[in-house]
């Protein structure tokens, strides 16, 4: 059995050694625990299916990080055959640095997580042991988050917004530490369009998905590389890119200005027959120009967005670009 460990890098050169280290460590005590419980004279029982140890590699993606974290990565690919390095022409984003990282995986299970310590590489094995239970996906949860407040928000709000438009199970809880079945890997890498967004490709190729609990951890150092902005252009990506509900969302919002509007001229023309002593109001008129002209203008944008992202595509915009590699 053979595991893929993909770690999109940014501004993680004083980082990405340990969890490195992690990932060897942890591995390294799983086969060792395996070859001690197989060669234990009590055991006189032939080898189970996951009693095999792993073997295992380590794909980091350097995202046109400004700080020297792709020498890091040379430097440990160089010692260690198990690293791959594959450095980005530009910086693509996560989403993209993980399907870069997707394509040169080749293990039986691909495992994604962090590369500031957040994510427990130490707990890998609770997600492989849930995957074999029968998942196709399976996500570490976070029963208490170490992030700020406004990430926290922003997680819940991502949440709720993903099971509204790309069917997201409510039950289920998406975090960045994940492993999925190479099948999945192999279907989402298939996708060829700039506008990645992992959870969505996920959950149009599978429904079979699983969580288990892991501790969430504090970073080694820094902060989050995300920023209000980015969140939400990340959202946008997600649910324009996978869903036509906005697009739905806006016929109803269209029909229910429609309905307001013919509600406030019956109203206004009974108001002016019972009570044509009632001047018409100024005020009301202008604020309704402006409520009207507002969800247009909204509205516009919204079918802007897919028009505009329709054309990238077209254009054949790369999802991303390798400048360099080490293997």
């Amino acid at each position: 059995m053979k595991l893929s460990f993909v770690i999109p890098c940014y501004r993680s050169a004083n980082t990405i050694e340990t969890v490195v280290q992690e990932i060897h460590d942890t591995v390294a005590a799983r086969n060792a625990a395996i070859n001690a419980a197989a060669t234990s004279p009590e055991n006189t029982a032939p080898p189970a299916s996951n009693d095999k140890t792993f073997d295992y590699e380590i794909v980091l993606v350097n995202d046109c990080s400004p700080d020297n974290v792709w020498q890091v990565i040379k430097d440990l690919a160089a010692k260690d055959a198990h690293i791959k390095g594959i450095c980005l022409a530009k910086n693509f984003g996560q989403h993209s640095a993980l399907m870069a990282g997707y394509g040169q995986a080749t293990g039986d299970y691909v495992i994604s997580l962090d590369d500031d310590g957040q994510t427990p590489a130490s707990e890998t094995f609770k997600l492989v042991d849930k995957l074999e239970d029968g998942y196709d996906v399976v996500y570490g949860y976070y029963k208490h988050s170490r992030q700020h407040l406004f990430r926290r928000f922003g997680t819940w709000v991502n949440k709720k917004m993903a099971e509204a438009i790309i069917g997201q199970p409510k039950t289920l809880h998406t975090t960045s530490f994940f492993i999925m079945r190479k099948f999945i890997v192999d279907e989402i890498v298939r996708y060829p369009h700039p506008f990645a967004y992992i959870s969505g490709l996920v959950f149009r190729a599978t429904k079979n998905l699983g969580n288990v609990e892991v501790q969430h951890r504090r970073r080694l150092e820094g902060e989050s590389g995300y920023t209000l902005a980015g969140l939400i252009g990340l959202w946008i990506n997600g649910f324009t890119a996978f869903s036509v509900k906005p697009l739905r969302a806006a016929t109803y919002i269209g029909l229910l200005c429609a309905f307001i509007g013919f509600a406030s001229g019956i109203f206004v023309i009974y108001k002016k027959l019972m009570f044509p002593e009632v001047p018409v109001g100024y005020t009301s008129i202008f604020a309704t120009l402006l409520f009207i002209g507002g969800m247009i203008m909204f509205l516009l944008g919204l079918i802007g967005e897919y028009i505009g992202r329709i054309y990238i595509s077209i254009n054949q915009s790369p999802q991303y670009v390798v400048r360099e590699r080490t293997f």
